[in-house]
């Protein structure tokens, strides 16, 4: 039965279970099922059990927790409820309080229609793919109306209300105690969402002067033209307050993106060189790798190879990163988009950690982020979606793969070229990246001319 595992895991997704609030999956019948038989997967023993459920900012989140929150204490397990928190701060609360699991209730950043479920362990990792699809089995089990609680067994459900403060405690241990932000101007984006509370008072806490945006969640306007996926607002509001850094959450406050002090965007792979280079010059880079995935830009790979690291890629999805992190080692990885996971402070991504990381930096070193991102030299890159008539391996068409070889080579080590095709729809993703955007753009084009004539005929 565990074979099935791949064909089993038709509800989770690569990050959870996520949908439009209300529509199935995504219904509160759905989650009191899910709910069950998550608590039933970890009542692994006769002991009391207990299970946290944080959520962010969206209207829906309070049909989801109440549906979880009476599927779980039917199976007899207690559960704990902290309201909206950063996806990081329930893998966090899950470990320290010795929970059996954690959920968060999240669409990261969707907009507000959408919302998702996604379970932690008890180690704060996200639940392999084998525990996932035994969930789906039970929910789709008839015995899984059986196994319910005696009366007097049924589980409780309690506020943690220092739920908050116990994050902030944990999260600001990722500045050294001898800096401080004292001097500095910030301008923190939180999206309306799940750290709207919790970022601006750590910032403020560590001294610096904090202008915060995004933090007047009405349960619809989370992500809404703010946060990491719309950093328009933050960087002009850098430039308008003279800030030293701006930062920019999504709704669930696991990634984060930056703006230095002229209001320039730093992306998660400048970010990522940066951290990367503090950790080389304190010999703490754990095999002097770093992990990122297939999109994070060649600049990246180039500034660590002149530093005597290396970059390891993996396919895109911050699980992928973790996955082999955990698998190598390594200490750092994280993507483009600046879901970035530093495994010596935490198990996830982590948009407020990443940027206490970074400003420690900033501070130590007395340099602008301007200066600091300057690490690396990103290469133009440009990506196209050709459309196939059929999804054939490329090896089989020896006459595409001669032309996908040929521009490889030719750009040699100051190049890229990434061919694949889309998960979902009938697409071959090209992505070039080269010195020059002319050189790019004719590579690109020689390669999708290519897929054009042997593929979509």
């Amino acid at each position: 039965m565990m074979g099935n595992t791949k064909n089993a895991r038709r509800l989770f997704g690569t990050d959870g279970v996520r949908g439009v609030a209300n529509v199935e999956p995504m219904t509160a019948e759905t989650a009191l099922r899910l709910g069950r038989a998550a608590a039933h997967v970890f009542k692994r023993d006769a002991r009391r059990h207990k299970i946290i459920i944080g959520k962010d900012t969206r209207i829906s989140g309070y049909l989801f927790e109440s549906a979880l929150t009476a599927g779980m204490c039917s199976m007899g397990v207690d559960v704990l409820l902290v309201g909206p928190m950063p996806t990081p701060a329930i893998a966090f609360l899950t470990r320290s309080l010795r929970a059996d699991a954690g959920v968060v209730i999240s669409a990261s950043h969707n907009p507000f229609q959408d919302n998702g479920i996604k379970f932690f362990a008890a180690t704060g990792f996200k639940l392999p793919d084998q525990l996932e699809a035994e969930i789906e089995r039970h929910m789709a089990d008839g015995a899984l109306d059986a196994w319910r609680a005696a009366p007097e067994a049924v589980g409780k459900a309690f506020r943690l209300d220092d739920a908050l403060g116990r994050y902030n405690v944990f999260v600001k241990q990722a500045l050294p105690r001898e800096l401080t932000l004292e001097g500095l101007r910030i301008v923190i984006d939180c999206a309306h969402g799940a750290a709207y509370r919790v970022a601006p008072e750590v910032l403020q806490e560590l001294g610096a002067t904090v202008v915060a945006l995004g933090v007047d969640p009405d349960g619809q306007n989370i992500n809404h033209h703010c946060g990491a996926l719309h950093p328009q607002q933050l960087q002009a509001a850098v430039r308008r307050q003279g800030a030293d850094l701006g930062i920019a959450l999504d709704g669930d406050a696991d990634r984060a993106i930056f703006a230095d002090e002229r209001g320039e965007l730093i992306d998660g792979d400048a970010v990522l060189a940066i951290l990367a280079e503090d950790l080389l010059a304190r010999d703490q880079l754990h095999d002097r790798t770093v992990v990122a995935t297939v999109m994070s830009n060649l600049g990246l790979e180039i500034a660590l190879r002149q530093r005597g690291a290396k970059l390891v890629r993996v396919p895109v999805g911050d699980r992928y990163v973790v996955e082999e992190m955990r698998r190598s080692g390594c200490n750092l990885g994280g993507e483009q988009s600046g879901h970035i996971v530093l495994l010596d402070h935490s198990t996830t991504g982590d948009g407020l950690l990443t940027a206490l990381r970074l400003l420690a930096v900033l501070v130590a070193r007395q340099r602008p982020a301007s200066e600091l991102a300057r690490i690396m030299t990103r290469f133009p890159q440009k990506l196209v979606n050709v459309p196939v008539a059929a999804r054939r391996e490329l090896s089989s068409v020896p006459a595409l793969q001669a032309v996908i070889d040929s521009v490889a080579q030719r750009l040699g080590d100051r190049g890229r070229v990434l061919v694949r095709y889309s998960g979902t729809e009938p697409l071959l993703r090209v992505m070039v990246e080269g010195e020059t955007s002319a050189q790019v753009e004719a590579c690109v084009e020689e390669i999708a001319g290519a897929i054009r004539t042997h593929l979509t005929a």
